[in-house]
């Protein structure tokens, strides 16, 4: 631990639509997973006005525990802005974003957090750091993942290679994003953050992805459509990338 460990403080969001399945569990999850960890933290459920539930779920989670937070948006969706909206929302210094679907493992959330600590300006959540952590994917997801990962190569900066660029799990110093103006629409909001963001240094920690515990997953043709008009912004802005060496 650092002498200023006791100033930091984490804000991890949590964004949802029709969770109330599954934000109990992850949310006592979590909790265990920081029990151990020296820092000042906060849990952000950002609910873009769930019908099944979700938000009142997370009230009575906040009546117990004030570090849980419920933020509510109406007639608004995605998860980039749900993500966005939630940072806007506490001063903490290290940022985080986890899925409320408990495909992302909370228990590894230490080490992204002693990653950022050792002096990481993001720590990632990596499905392809080692083989076989998406083996309960069918062969087509994981060619269209593949293939969506590639296309990330030329947008990534010289240095910084990200063998997991799309994931939804990850801790970012805020100062490295501080003033970048994030698109609010699709899912992908890591990859801006690495293209547009004052990243230097990164780590990234490898899981094993799980099986979505209750609910429905929220991946449509919208959201493909969403990622490809995210490639071609981004595409453009890289070329013309500030400090472009």
């Amino acid at each position: 631990m650092t002498s200023n460990s006791h100033r930091e403080k984490f804000a991890l969001v949590i964004p949802t639509l029709n969770e109330a399945g599954n934000i109990p569990i992850l949310l006592q999850r979590v909790q265990a997973a920081l029990a151990p960890v020296n820092i000042n933290y906060e849990l952000i459920v950002v609910d873009d006005n769930s019908q099944d539930g979700t938000a009142d779920v997370v009230q009575q989670q906040s009546a117990v525990d004030s570090r849980i937070r419920l933020l509510v948006r109406k007639g608004q969706r995605g998860l980039a802005g749900a993500v966005i909206h939630g940072w806007k929302h506490t001063d903490a210094s290290w940022l985080g974003v986890i899925d409320a679907d408990l495909q992302h493992p909370p228990e590894i959330l230490p080490e992204l957090l002693n990653a950022i600590r050792d002096g990481n300006d993001i720590a990632i959540a990596s499905r392809y750091v080692t083989k076989n952590s998406v083996t309960n994917w069918n062969k087509m997801r994981q060619l269209i993942s593949r293939c969506g990962t590639l296309a990330t190569v030329p947008l990534q900066r010289p240095g910084l290679r990200i063998k997991d660029p799309l994931a939804g799990f990850f801790v970012v110093r805020r100062e490295c994003i501080e003033g970048i103006e994030l698109q609010p629409e699709g899912f992908k909001i890591l990859l801006e953050i690495l293209v547009k963001g004052r990243i230097r240094k990164a780590q990234e920690i490898p899981f094993q992805f799980s099986q979505r515990h209750a609910g429905a997953s929220k991946a449509d043709v919208k959201v493909a459509l969403q990622y490809l008009s995210l490639l071609g912004k981004l595409s453009r802005y890289a070329i013309f990338r500030p400090g472009q060496q």
